[in-house]
């Protein structure tokens, strides 16, 4: 009988699973607005003349509405390794103190009149709800982060576990005083 080398030395190890995944995608509805004044805006340049003024509107202006309706719907929010992952930024979850899940008016009240200039945002009005990620982060001059997403409260859950998991148990909570 031959000996088969074991299947975790010949792979890589596996990327890991997040504990938190969305799409900031588009609801239809706005796809379909979208769309629709596309297509008004190519009857508009055709207006019944004859030619490539017959077909290039629709050719060129439906398409390009798409890819912009698709791009502004790209963002992808994450809590993977430790990270809390939105677009392309990266926050090690080692420098968040708090995470606040946000409603329509609590993010309206964060992002108001009063709103930090320093702070990173990323924010979709068409979806409700948001988190603020308070950083505790000297050498950044970040004071927080303010993520639209459509589960706040998971999403907080998400980051304030992975942060939690990531620091060193308290060695004097089980010892006497």
């Amino acid at each position: 009988m031959s000996m088969s080398p074991s299947p975790s030395a010949d792979r890589p190890p596996a990327p890991a699973r997040p504990a938190y995944a969305e799409r900031l995608d588009l609801p239809w509805w706005l796809w379909l607005t979208g769309l629709v004044a596309a297509a008004l805006l190519a009857v508009e340049i055709w207006m019944g003349a004859g030619g490539v003024r017959a077909w290039l509107p629709f050719a060129v202006l439906l398409p390009l509405t798409a890819a912009g309706l698709w791009w502004v719907g790209r963002i992808r929010v994450a809590v993977v390794d430790a990270e809390l992952r939105v677009d392309d930024a990266r926050l090690p979850v080692r420098f968040v103190a708090d995470v606040i899940p946000l409603d329509v008016a609590g993010r309206r009240e964060v992002l108001g009149v009063g709103a930090d200039p320093l702070a990173f945002v990323v924010q979709r009005p068409w979806i409700g709800g948001a988190v603020q990620v308070v950083l505790d982060d000297p050498a950044d001059p970040t004071p927080f982060w303010v993520v639209s997403t459509r589960r706040p409260v998971e999403l907080a859950e998400a980051v304030l576990a992975a942060r939690d998991a990531g620091r060193p148990a308290d060695r004097t909570a089980g010892e006497p005083g």
